[in-house]
């Protein structure tokens, strides 16, 4: 049998029998989408302060690099859960949402005076953000796995890694409604562990549950 053969039994056993995978991939989004705001709303909610909060640059920026890496990182997963789909350009896109953190790292180390920023770095919620994230992301990604099973992912560890991305950035996208520690500095080093131990978690999963 021929490579591509293979591939196409492969795919072949593992496609759903009533949808299409495209379809169970985006419901699945839905559906992380709702169970990570049910547990922001029941467990943490939205800070006191939103309303002026909203028209803070540092607030903003927040949501433009966690929403940018729940995108992009959603994209590349959606290529990554059936063998011989190629990834292309998608393989590179989540760095989007670093650059977009970089640009925001500097613009605060530029505008913030030296002395204030550890403070803003080290801020008074760092506990809080690496239990909840990973709180809130638990749900998502459970969700996320299962749909995964319902493909074919070629490279399970990799595939369940961007699984916890796309989990981890949902979930801090939730968690910035309620953090008042808005420095991008804050966001790099405490977002980042957050999420990051998601998709480690995401990873481990993966290996053993996506497995052929």
């Amino acid at each position: 049998m021929k490579t591509q053969e293979l591939i196409g039994a492969l795919v072949a056993d593992h496609a759903p029998s009533h949808f299409r995978f495209a379809q169970i991939f985006a419901s699945s989004l839905a559906a992380a989408g709702l169970v990570a705001a049910l547990l922001f709303v029941a467990f943490i909610g939205i800070r006191p302060d939103i309303d002026a909060a909203v028209h803070e640059p540092r607030f903003l920026a927040k949501f433009a690099v966690t929403l940018t890496l729940l995108a992009t990182a959603g994209g590349l997963l959606r290529r990554l859960a059936a063998p011989g789909v190629e990834a292309g350009a998608w393989r590179f896109a989540p760095l989007l949402a670093l650059a977009a953190l970089g640009v925001a790292v500097a613009l605060e180390l530029v505008a913030a005076p030296a002395e204030s920023w550890e403070a803003r770095l080290v801020g008074h919620n760092a506990a809080i953000c690496l239990m909840a994230i990973p709180l809130i992301a638990a749900g998502p990604l459970a969700i996320l796995l299962f749909a995964l099973r319902r493909g074919a992912p070629g490279r399970p560890a990799l595939a369940g890694a961007v699984a916890g991305l796309v989990a981890g950035a949902m979930a801090a996208s939730f968690y910035a409604a309620h953090c008042q520690d808005d420095s991008p500095l804050f966001v790099a080093v405490w977002y980042s562990l957050a999420i990051g131990f998601v998709a480690l978690a995401g990873s481990a999963l993966g290996a053993r549950l996506l497995r052929w």
